[in-house]
């Protein structure tokens, strides 16, 4: 009996992309492009196993892209936080 050889999905293969860009030259869209098509390639694995191949692609981009977004609001929060303290210490001051 031959088996048919199963497929990568290219929903995988862009979702790997995209967190690297995330990483690299796209800091945050990338990893938005990351998370979105990470999510839309698992479920289109899940949909059909036996034809398509390449969650570990899925779930690297995932983790990539969501490193990535959660390292951007931490980096954002503290930026506002810190410049946020300065002008309070500021008004206070007056």
């Amino acid at each position: 009996m031959n088996v048919p050889a199963r497929q990568t999905s290219t929903l995988a293969i862009i979702s790997l992309i995209a967190g690297i860009l995330g990483w690299t030259l796209l800091p945050f869209l990338g990893s938005l492009g990351a998370i979105i098509t990470g999510h839309m390639a698992r479920a289109e694995i899940r949909r059909e196993p036996q034809r398509l191949d390449g969650d570990g692609f899925a779930v690297a981009g995932l983790i990539l892209g969501w490193v990535s977004a959660v390292l951007w609001i931490i980096g954002i929060l503290v930026f506002l936080l810190f410049f946020g303290g300065l002008v309070w210490l500021g008004a206070m001051s007056q």
